[in-house]
């Protein structure tokens, strides 16, 4: 299908495409996958945070 017959589509700008896949794929290999480990420790902080404030809420 021609991109000239879609109304609402913008033409694919392949050059933003290929730096943003680079961009993607070096914050990949700088920073790793987000693992189980990350999404642990954040549960962690959120049950901690929710503790703080029953406790607080049950002295004051």
């Amino acid at each position: 299908m021609n991109e000239e017959n879609r109304p609402f589509s913008k033409p694919v700008d392949a050059e933003g495409a290929k730096a943003n896949f680079d961009v993607n794929q070096q914050r990949l290999h700088s920073e790793g996958v987000s693992g189980l480990w990350r999404q642990v420790s954040n549960l962690l902080i959120l049950v901690g945070v929710i503790a703080v404030i029953i406790i607080l809420s049950r002295v004051l």
